[in-house]
């Protein structure tokens, strides 16, 4: 089984903007209630698009460089990389189905 993985300031560019396939970024912290209800939506979905679409957590608390770098304001936001650069973005809890065509656009 898939699982997000945990990326940081110091591993962000070798996790996301260097991987081969498409990357969902998901901007949480610990205190955040919708973070909280989106994760296992998450963690679904990286069951779902395994070998896919690469899965990974950023912890905005302890790594507010590249949160910052992005531009993220509210979270969850969930950033979908795509050859290193952004190709979309989901402010706020959203359903699974809704999430899924979001990574669907990603691959295609």
């Amino acid at each position: 089984m898939a699982h997000p993985s945990d990326t940081s300031d110091a591993t962000f560019e070798s996790d996301v903007l260097q991987s081969d396939v498409p990357v969902l970024v998901d901007f949480w912290a610990p205190w955040c209630g919708p973070c909280r209800m989106v994760a296992p939506v998450v963690e679904e979905l990286s069951n779902e698009y395994d070998g896919k679409v690469k899965f990974v957590k950023l912890n905005t608390d302890d790594n507010p460089k590249i949160a910052s770098q992005f531009g993220i304001r509210s979270i969850p936001t969930l950033l979908v990389f795509k050859g290193g650069e952004v190709a979309d973005q989901v402010v706020g809890f959203r359903p699974k189905s809704e999430l899924a065509k979001h990574l669907d656009a990603a691959l295609a």
